[in-house]
């Protein structure tokens, strides 16, 4: 009859209708109590105490309606739309009471009285809450390497029952820029800014909102050549304030908080955090080709279809990502195959493909598409659907996964449900465990040995709300939710490997300890300009934190398809990324199709050089595969990033920073992104050095500002002079 959770839904951005706010009160403050109630509740009341006597019984009043974890404002269009709608919608009746000023010393407890049209009355149980306070004592910070804490700024806050967060600072000089925190949209240097570090589906305009998928608690300063970095050591939230001082709050670990600082250049600093939370797994040189894929690819018949425009229109893939293979129930079958459900895991052998299904022959169709040299991917999401009920395999999997007590759990210890709008109520396996991961693997584990399939689109991992969730390996929510997507990209990468492949895993989300795992791309986006601009900050600051292997959905994969220049300007600039790729959204196989295949582009926007320039682009992208390789490989021993900013080689320049966008490739390749419609040249800064243009073999000098030439089919882009004679074959035509 009545609903009230003192957390909310655990969503870190949005408040809920049943829950405390705050959570933690500071001494002196009130809080605000709601409730969730059934309709045919009249009143509600409130039994408040204080040190264990009654101290007053507060009426609740009713407060309308709002959507738990749906924010104003962020309803979209898209494949979501109706999840997000759903959310939207899902309000129940709500009421609220505000409560005296809560004081440091005292334990309050509350709880509720609901009755109801017949009279009925129903309590629920006791909640407590104290006020917490912040203190210059209670905690201990540890920190390891050249100490930067500014003396006196260590503060922690606590509560009745012990330490929640402690905070300090740290003195960064005037001109000192701030990169990092992983993934970032909304800017390369993060000075001036606040944010967080928490792992977070943000479904489009993250830049707008400054959310990432892949948070990490670690950031370099760079300060006129002499560069610093460090690292909260924790996968708990941290807070973040980038100003004239660099102030750090972080959720402790009991009572403590750890933090480890680095000496060096950016690339050292770097070198010296991997050393710490693990180091990228060197991939083999097909993830530099052209990727393709289309959630509306949901037959055989139908990806076959799009590989043979690739052929006819000339245009080289290297690499097919399946989305929509699967029943959409277990993520180990094809749609349609017919098989008996069993508590083992399945072979090829135990399905049958019929003829007139949508996967006629999964393995002829993978052992087809190796002879023209293309890879293949499967889509994954590390969940297991419980709406519609589940039926058929996915009833035996939800069996074993409740029986064995193999899912993240409640502190109660009830199976935990999936709070999010995407696949709501569904459990989620609890891959911290060795043993669940060999066990959610082992159902996939035919794919790869029999089907032959190469890597796999680890989607998802965002899943878990929730600072009381309990995890196998020991961690509560707060500790162990932002490691989920590191161990599902383990799980599938240990997978792919003890069957003899390469850990070829593509992943959005992540956290410090990602980097061993595979391959990234930036998430959800539109076909705007200003997300073009956000991916490339995303692409900038991943690197900067170790991630190597990073790509985009190019020009985007939402929402109407891009023009033809935002297209050609993302393709041109995706040709020289870590990975390039193409990907649509589903969009209900209405029309016309929103594709972002090039042929699809061309006939939506009826721009003949669409097809022969995104091929241009995709040859160009095949002849650079042995020096992106081999590029990569250096940055895996311990070098500066594949994808890196300028402040890695040129950390004691002013200038690159008014060019925030511009980025190295390698050693030799500086790439200057035409992210504005209707330019014809871009401002370029050369930084020191010999230059030469790629396209024209002209000569430039570096460390001034010019105009460069930015014609579609020649994306701005230049070498270093002594890499020139390597490389100049790679751009002749």
């Amino acid at each position: 009859m009545i609903t009230h959770r003192p957390y909310g839904s655990g969503h870190p951005y949005a408040d809920t209708q049943d829950q405390r706010l705050p959570v933690t009160p500071l001494d002196g403050q009130p809080v605000e109590l709601r409730v969730r109630a059934a309709g045919s509740v009249r009143a509600v009341t409130c039994q408040w105490r204080v040190d264990g006597r009654d101290a007053a019984e507060l009426t609740l009043a009713r407060a309308g309606s709002g959507a738990e974890a749906a924010e104003p404002g962020q309803v979209d269009g898209g494949h979501l739309a109706a999840a997000q709608a759903r959310a939207a919608r899902a309000a129940s009746g709500s009421w609220s009471v505000t409560t005296p000023p809560l004081h440091t010393g005292h334990r309050y407890s509350y709880r509720f009285v609901a009755t109801n049209d017949a009279g009925a009355r129903r309590t629920s149980r006791w909640f407590d809450v104290t006020a917490a306070n912040w203190h210059d004592h209670g905690g201990k910070l540890t920190t390891r390497g050249a100490d930067r804490i500014v003396a006196d700024s260590v503060r922690w806050l606590a509560d009745g029952d012990g330490v929640l967060r402690g905070r300090f600072a740290m003195e960064l000089a005037p001109g000192a820029h701030v990169v990092g925190f992983g993934e970032r949209f909304d800017s390369v240097d993060q000075r001036g800014r606040s944010l967080d570090a928490v792992v977070f589906e943000q479904y489009k305009s993250q830049g707008a909102h400054g959310r990432t998928y892949l948070p990490m608690p670690f950031a370099i300063v760079v300060d006129g050549g002499r560069s610093w970095g460090f690292h909260v050591a924790t996968s708990r939230r941290t807070w973040y304030d980038v100003g004239d001082t660099l102030t750090v709050e972080a959720e402790a670990e009991g009572d403590e908080v750890n933090v480890t600082f680095y000496e060096g250049s950016p690339a050292q600093i770097l070198d010296a955090f991997l050393d710490d939370v693990g180091r990228p797994a060197e991939l083999p040189g097909w993830v530099f080709r052209l990727w393709a894929s289309g959630n509306e690819w949901n037959t055989q018949a139908r990806v076959m279809a799009e590989m043979d425009a690739h052929r006819e229109h000339d245009i080289p893939v290297g690499a097919l990502v399946i989305e929509a293979w699967s029943d959409e129930s277990t993520f180990t079958a094809f749609r349609g195959a017919q098989y008996e459900p069993g508590e083992e895991p399945h072979t090829l052998a135990h399905y049958t493909f019929p003829a007139d299904g949508p996967w006629p022959d999964p393995k002829g169709m993978v052992d087809e598409l190796h002879e023209r040299d293309i890879k293949v991917l499967l889509w994954q999401i590390p969940l297991q659907k419980m709406r519609p009920h589940p039926t058929h395999q996915a009833a035996v999997d939800a069996r074993q996964l409740l029986e064995r007590g193999y899912g993240v759990r409640e502190a109660d210890g009830r199976p935990y449900r999936n709070r999010g709008w995407w696949f709501p109520l569904a459990l989620m396996p609890d891959l911290s465990s060795p043993e669940v991961r060999d066990w959610w693997t082992a159902k996939r584990r035919y794919l790869v040995e029999e089907v032959g399939i190469d890597g796999f689109k680890t989607d998802g991992g965002e899943h878990a709300w929730g600072h009381d969730l309990r995890y196998a390996d020991g961690r509560d929510g707060a500790a162990g939710n932002g490691l989920f997507p590191v161990h599902y990209a383990r799980a599938f990468g240990d997978l792919l490997r003890a069957c003899g492949k390469a850990p070829v895993t593509f992943s959005r989300a992540g956290f410090a300890g990602s980097q061993p795992h595979g391959a990234f791309w930036a998430g959800d986006e539109d076909s705007t300009w200003e997300a073009f601009r956000s991916s490339i900050r995303a692409g900038i600051t991943a690197s900067a934190c170790g991630i190597v292997y990073w790509g985009w959905d190019l020009a985007g994969f939402s929402g109407p398809v891009p023009d033809a220049e935002l297209y050609l300007r993302a393709a041109g600039t995706s040709a020289f990324m870590p990975i390039m790729q193409y990907h649509s959204e589903f969009n209900h196989h209405r029309t016309p199709p929103r594709d972002r295949t090039p042929w699809n582009i061309a006939e939506q926007t009826g721009d003949e050089r669409v097809i022969p320039l995104f091929r241009s682009f995709a040859e160009l992208r095949e002849r650079l595969v042995p020096y992106l390789t081999g590029e990569a490989a250096k940055a895996v021993r311990g070098g500066a990033p594949l994808m890196r900013g300028l402040f890695f080689d040129h950390p004691g320049d002013e200038a690159i920073w008014a060019h925030p966008l511009q980025y190295k490739l390698g050693d030799a390749l500086l790439v200057v992104p035409v992210t504005e419609p209707g330019a014809d040249q871009v401002e370029a800064y050369l930084p020191e050095g010999e230059w030469v243009d790629v396209w024209t073999g002209r000569p430039h000098r570096g460390g001034r500002v010019l105009a460069l030439a930015a014609p579609l089919d020649r994306p701005p882009v230049l070498c270093l002079a002594e890499r020139w004679p390597d490389l100049a074959a790679v751009f002749s035509t």
